[in-house]
């Protein structure tokens, strides 16, 4: 049995391994040029611009992605921060294009694994939880 668990343990591990990789690649051609290569977000992030756009948060675990759950942010991803802010009915201006031309919901969820794959444990167990996991 327990030789079993283990197999199962590293076939899932092996099988996680290229996502994050693709994730990583993808964050960099897409993401990164505005959320920073190291997650690490733009200068003064909580404050808008004088066009009222909030510039690129960051990523990592000192921004507020993992505050929202895995359906907002593929949302916000695939269709663009302002359509989603407009549907939930927040009245702010987003500078987040949307990426549902270019990107697939694999490629998405792969973005999102790398993202979360660089949180500490307890930030990913919050997001998780709020996300149904």
């Amino acid at each position: 049995m327990a030789l079993v668990a283990l197999v199962i343990v590293v076939a899932w591990a092996h099988g996680k391994a290229p996502d994050l990789r693709r994730g990583a690649a993808l964050y960099a051609q897409h993401c990164a040029s505005c959320h920073g290569a190291r997650l690490e977000g733009q200068p003064d992030w909580q404050t808008a611009g004088a066009d009222g756009v909030l510039p690129a948060p960051p990523h990592d675990e000192t921004g507020h992605t993992w505050h929202h759950d895995d359906a907002m942010l593929t949302d916000y991803i695939r269709r663009g921060g302002q359509a989603v802010l407009d549907d939930m009915g927040v009245a702010m201006t987003s500078g987040m294009p949307g990426f549902g031309e270019v990107l697939s919901e694999g490629d998405i969820a792969a973005i999102l694994a790398f993202i979360k794959s660089q949180w500490p444990p307890r930030i990913r167990a919050i997001q998780a939880e709020r996300s149904g996991g």
